[in-house]
């Protein structure tokens, strides 16, 4: 099973980026730390602070053997109906992940216009939640296989 991981703006920052909220984690760290913890699943990895990047990166699983998408989509997911529609057009589960709780921080923050169209939202779990999500994508595939 592949699965790819994408990760939007300012979380290359993370470690350095307010760590009373977003923890001391690099995102090489959560990246490693996930890739050991499923040795089952062939992660591919990608990070950019570019709305664009992010939307190709998301249409490059079309016709491709991924299994699903993990997605952070950071302030993008507030605002972002293009990478919204990205995922809409896909035919892979898309799991939306938050490092911090998105429904306890500013009310601007409190909305994702991108989790409608995800099969579930992932947050207030930390580093955690990416492998949450991941778990949660391995269980749907297994199911569906039966």
């Amino acid at each position: 099973m592949k699965i790819l991981v994408i990760n939007g703006p300012n979380l290359n920052m993370l470690g350095m980026r307010e760590p009373s909220v977003y923890g001391s984690q690099t995102l090489a760290d959560i990246q490693k730390e996930l890739a050991g913890s499923f040795t089952d699943i062939a992660f591919t990895f990608f990070q950019s602070n570019h709305e664009g990047a992010i939307i190709d990166a998301l249409q490059s699983v079309i016709g491709k053997d991924f299994g699903g998408v993990i997605l952070n989509g950071g302030a993008f997911t507030h605002y972002s109906y293009a990478i919204r529609d990205a995922i809409a057009l896909l035919s892979v589960p898309v799991v939306e992940v938050h490092i911090s709780n998105i429904h306890l921080r500013e009310e601007f923050r409190r909305h994702s216009v991108t989790a409608p169209v995800c099969a579930a939202q992932v947050s207030g779990l930390g580093a955690e939640g990416y492998t949450t999500a991941a778990a949660m994508l391995r269980s749907r595939l297994q199911e569906a296989r039966r």
